[in-house]
């Protein structure tokens, strides 16, 4: 999406532990693509402004946000309104932002995991012992793309990229 993008930060709530072997994992495909990776780390809703005013003096070309209930519990609107103002391009881990006005989101199908949730639900309630059953992962990702929040920003959607978004909101 921003083909010239060199320094991107990854905004997290370092309190989440999950985290470190994430960012350990994105060092190397970074790496490969050129990017240094910047770390934004916000603890609580009240840390949103102070973490852009950061990456912007950091010269971070765009931001991921990552899925934290830090990050998206009824915040939402704070984080969209801090993204248009700084005009930061912003991937999101839930498709919840684009839907509300944010660029773009790439993540787990949220109904998909439920709907595993439930069937392993059942099985412990039928009798299963939870340790006898297999660990998950999310199997279907999807990549939703807002074309609207792209012209805002200036940015010309590849048609490659459009062509393997699971959604496009006009």
């Amino acid at each position: 999406m921003v083909p010239k993008v060199s320094r991107v930060g990854i905004v997290v709530n370092p309190s989440n532990p999950v985290y470190g072997p994430v960012l350990k994992a994105s060092e190397t495909p970074a790496r490969v693509l050129g990017l240094d990776l910047t770390v934004v780390g916000v603890k609580q809703a009240a840390d949103f402004e102070a973490a852009f005013r950061a990456a912007i003096r950091g010269h971070v070309g765009g931001l991921v946000v990552l899925r934290d209930p830090v990050l998206t519990a009824n915040q939402s609107q704070q984080l969209l309104t801090l993204a248009a103002s700084t005009r930061l391009p912003v991937i999101y881990g839930l498709w919840d932002f684009v839907d509300s006005g944010g660029l773009m989101s790439y993540g787990p199908n949220l109904v998909e995991m439920y709907q595993r949730a439930a069937y392993l639900v059942d099985k412990i309630l039928a009798g299963a012992k939870p340790a006898d059953l297999p660990v998950e992962q999310a199997t279907k990702f999807e990549l939703v793309i807002n074309v609207k929040a792209a012209k805002t920003l200036g940015l010309t959607i590849p048609q490659a990229l459009l062509l393997r978004a699971d959604e496009v909101i006009q």
